[in-house]
């Protein structure tokens, strides 16, 4: 049976074709506009495009972090934060670098503005790190960068903190300066980089890892004219930790206007503890100078000063102690049986020994002198014969006790240790033997003895404490930012005088009669209720004549006028503060270190409210010249 078959109904071969035709001509013309639109993509747009998609690149940026805070005893800050401004460069495509600096000292000039920077550009500049083309600009050059943005490719401006030292000059010695870390430092230590700011002398630089914090990241992305566009991720810096000083800031200013312009150094401590209350050094240096990059001509002239501003002369500063070493040799001689206190020495006014003559300051003579006489009038001719007694080794040996010739160890770099002179020492160094003159010199505190501020204050702590030496320090904790304690310095004990009870009352009374005693020569330092004990001291800077008649020229330069010092403590009986000056080139001690001591023992017990204003003349040399009192 044959089968039969239904067609269903549907188009013909003619019209499939048609349709067919219609659908390949509309995929060609899809095709044909994908081609051109990625011909133009690609040939036409390709380099902006190109260079657009590699400058909306992820940087990265460094965010500094705020330095810790430097304050004093009483909590007043000494050194604090602010901002500056930075101009940046993020390196851009197609943007020549110079071209772009030229194109902002042409803005700058439309408001008579300069630009400030010299600095060339790196010749390896990498494209996720910016270069800062300017620091700490004003916040003129802050408007003019930002609305000229558009025409400046790639730059923008950046906040970071910096240092600002409030009360400048007077501290530098002690607090020291903050600076971009240089490229040895780099190579020494990982922890830096390119850019970070460190310490460069004094506390900055000593307590650097506690103050200078952890830096913090952030991954940005930029667009293709460098302009931020969003954050990608972020670690915040964290702040460094606070230093609080032993340093009470008024009585530091106190020290430093006492000098009246003169160059010197003066030591302020608390002889029950070793803390260091005031510390200066002139003349100085504004450390703000250098928070935003110090010019060439300011360093030229700090480094060149021949009074050395950018040395801490209280730590540094090595002087011949002059008679305030009297104290040292007095001390020897009594535990050595050499004198007793009652022991009677005559002073005609000079002292021979062989062919040469070694004269007294006084040149009529003293009389006789007993211990407690020739310290008040602090008369050379005792001293002179007493160290022919005692001998160079003994002497030094005493001098070693009262912590002479070492450093103290205070937390402050380059601190000098002083000379105290030995017949080996000198052997060794000079390749000569010890001369017996050279003793009776230093036996006045003249000839090899050099001393620093500092060490002399040690000295006379240790007296006044009843015979502890105590480390001197500058620091009383480390704080982080919360005011929580991270570290606290103790009081360190480093040794002993080993003196008996009569030793040192007999020198303390010596010392108080110095101030307090007609004929005495550190009258010019005497203050009402306090019972100031010190000891005066003039020390040559060069080997004049012992004619005293040729010492006292008018005709010598300054620098090569002698030293004035002066050391103290007080009160009497129960002291609470020493202090030893320097004034450089200014003359006697009695006449112008001891009214400089007596200003910075005023204002501290002032501030205390235990004493009175000192009952003493405008110009103390007029009356103690009338009352008959002889400053050395």
């Amino acid at each position: 049976m044959e089968k039969q078959y239904k067609l269903r109904n549907g188009p013909g071969p003619a019209e499939f074709r048609q349709k067919l035709k219609i659908i390949m001509m509309l995929v060609c013309l899809a095709l044909t506009v994908l081609t051109v639109r990625l011909w133009h993509l690609q040939i036409i747009k390709g380099d902006e495009l190109k260079q657009r998609s590699e400058n909306n690149a992820v940087r990265f940026r460094k965010i500094q972090p705020l330095r810790g805070l430097v304050m004093d005893r009483n909590g007043r800050v000494i050194a604090e934060n602010r901002p500056s401004f930075d101009v940046l460069y993020m390196a851009t495509k197609g943007v020549d670098p110079e071209s772009l600096v030229q194109k902002i000292k042409d803005i700058y000039k439309t408001r008579s503005v300069d630009y400030s920077s010299d600095q060339p550009f790196p010749r390896t500049a990498k494209s996720y790190l910016p270069i800062r083309l300017e620091k700490n600009i004003s916040m003129e050059k802050v408007a003019l960068v930002e609305t000229n943005a558009l025409d400046l490719p790639g730059v923008y401006v950046d906040v970071t903190p910096t240092r600002l030292y409030l009360d400048g000059e007077f501290v530098a010695p002690i607090i020291g300066y903050t600076g971009e870390v240089s490229r040895e430092e780099l190579e020494k230590s990982k922890e830096y980089s390119s850019g970070d700011i460190t310490g460069k002398s004094g506390i900055e630089k000593v307590f650097d890892s506690y103050i200078r914090g952890r830096r913090g990241n952030e991954l940005i992305e930029v667009n293709a004219r460098g302009k931020v566009i969003k954050s990608l991720g972020r670690i915040d810096p964290v702040a460094g930790s606070n230093v609080i000083l032993t340093i009470d800031l008024v009585l530091q200013k106190a020290a430093w206007e006492a000098f009246g312009g003169l160059s010197g150094a003066a030591v302020a401590m608390d002889p029950r503890d070793g803390s260091v209350l005031a510390m200066v050094s002139l003349p100085s240096y504004d450390p703000n100078l250098f928070t935003s990059g110090i010019a060439l001509d300011e360093w030229v002239k700090l480094q060149k000063n021949p009074l050395n501003p950018l040395s801490n002369k209280a730590i540094s500063g090595q002087y011949p102690p002059g008679s305030t070493y009297k104290l040292i040799v007095a001390a020897a001689a009594l535990e050595e049986g050499i004198v007793k206190p009652e022991t009677r020495i005559h002073c005609n006014g000079s002292f021979k020994l062989g062919n040469r003559v070694y004269h007294c300051w006084n040149k009529q003579g003293h009389g006789s002198m007993n211990l407690h006489r020739a310290l008040v009038q602090s008369c050379d001719v005792y001293f002179y014969t007493v160290g022919k007694m005692l001998g160079v080794d003994t002497i030094a040996k005493y001098a070693r006790r009262f912590g002479l010739g070492d450093v103290t160890g205070i937390e402050l770099a380059h601190e000098k240790k002083g000379i105290v002179p030995t017949k080996d020492w000198k052997l060794e160094r000079m390749k000569e033997p010890w001369q017996l003159g050279e003793t009776i010199s230093i036996s006045i505190g003249q000839g090899f003895n050099l001393t620093t501020p500092l060490q002399l204050a040690q000295a006379y702590s240790a007296l006044a404490n009843g015979g502890t030496l105590w480390r001197p320090h500058l620091v009383q904790r480390i704080e982080s930012s919360d005011g929580a304690i991270e570290k606290e310095y103790l009081p360190e004990k480093t040794g002993e005088l080993a003196l008996s009870r009569r030793t040192m009352e007999t020198i303390s009374r010596g010392l108080w009669g110095v101030v307090n005693e007609p004929r005495g020569t550190g009258y010019a330092a005497r203050l009402a209720n306090a019972d100031v004990c010190g000891k005066t001291g003039t020390s040559q800077v060069v080997g004049l004549s012992q004619d005293p008649r040729i010492r006292r020229l008018r005709k010598l330069s300054a620098i090569h006028k002698d030293h004035a010092l002066f050391a103290c403590y007080a009160p009497m009986k129960s002291p609470e503060i020493v202090v030893a000056v320097i004034a450089e080139n200014a003359g006697g001690g009695g006449s112008v270190a001891a009214p400089i001591a007596r200003r910075i023992l005023y204002a501290y017990f002032e501030g205390k409210k235990n004493a009175e204003a000192p009952q003493v003349a405008e110009n103390p040399l007029p009356a103690d010249r009338e009352n008959g009192v002889t400053l050395e």
